[in-house]
């Protein structure tokens, strides 16, 4: 058992993990919001909106889930640095 109490172990909502959350629910959103693209105007190199909006996602996606993740790390070595020791 961990000789931690309960207070110091409590999920913290701060502005950074807002931040991460957002970046990882908004392709779900964008891609379960189907009335918003379904359409083949306006095409782009002769591809239809519907199908290059989707591979667009793609690459936002990763970005977004790379931004997400490099804001975890920051977030938890600075936890680590308040407490005064690295995470077991």
């Amino acid at each position: 058992m961990s000789d931690q109490p309960d207070a110091a172990r409590a999920a913290v909502v701060t502005p950074v993990r807002v931040v991460i959350a957002l970046c990882l629910v908004a392709p779900f959103v964008a891609m379960l919001w189907v009335g918003s693209y379904a359409k083949t105007d306006p095409a782009f190199i002769g591809i239809p909106f519907f199908y290059w909006y989707q591979m667009l996602w793609v690459l936002i996606s990763t970005a977004l889930t790379m931004l997400a993740y490099r804001l975890w790390q920051r977030d938890q070595r600075a936890r680590d640095a308040r407490k005064g020791g690295a995470s077991e």
